[in-house]
């Protein structure tokens, strides 16, 4: 795997596109700016991986549009050393860009094909994350609780384990379906029974599924 001046300028330019559009963490910016995207997409594919837009992995799943992952990303207000619980690993871009924030990174996968995929790349890359081959609804309740929480797929509802598996004063950011599109929501927990919700616009995933999937 090459990171070439090429990409690196390619990498620069989308990040500039991504903070004119009005993404102002500028530790976001840095760790997108750190991680070559182009490592989590087929080969055949380069001239796609610095484009600002999601594009099509394996399993009928996506890498999220870059805007996306520093609006997500950004919206979780992370500090070095706490600990995220990341629902929909994916190809492990995102994965990639909590521990460049020096996150302490759990991730779920529902799709075995990604799950081993993502788990080389991202050893392979140096990432020291932990990632489990399991269903996001139920969380991981053994590590619970977490101090933020991230879901990159549409969920259906906010499931009940992620709010209970947040500490008090943690946040989960979670897109919720509404029909054709998602809501994107903050969620802070403010109590043992008490919850805060913010809106911040409608965007488009693929949809958060239950149980495993062991076929590709």
């Amino acid at each position: 795997m090459e990171d070439t001046y090429k990409h690196k300028g390619m990498r620069r330019k989308l990040i500039a596109e991504v903070r004119a559009m009005g993404i102002t963490n500028e530790q976001v910016l840095e760790a997108m700016n750190a991680v070559p995207r182009h490592y989590f997409l087929s080969s055949a594919f380069l001239e796609y991986a610095y484009q600002n837009r999601a594009f099509q992995i394996d399993a009928d799943q996506t890498i999220s549009q870059p805007y996306t992952v520093a609006f997500q990303t950004s919206l979780l207000d992370l500090s070095p050393g706490e600990k995220v619980l990341e629902i929909g690993t994916g190809s492990g871009y995102q994965t990639a860009v909590l521990c460049e924030l020096k996150a302490k990174v759990f991730s779920i996968e529902r799709q075995k094909v990604l799950f081993d995929k993502a788990k080389v790349l991202l050893e392979q890359l140096g990432y020291k994350s932990k990632l489990y081959f399991g269903d996001g609804f139920k969380g991981l309740p053994v590590w619970a609780p977490f101090d933020k929480i991230l879901v990159t797929c549409g969920a259906p509802f906010i499931p009940e384990a992620l709010l209970t598996q947040l500490r008090i004063g943690g946040k989960l950011v979670i897109p919720v379906d509404e029909g054709s599109y998602q809501i994107m929501k903050e969620v802070t927990r403010v109590g043992d029974a008490d919850w805060e919700e913010k809106k911040h616009g409608k965007f488009q995933f693929v949809p958060m599924l239950s149980d495993r999937n062991s076929g590709n």
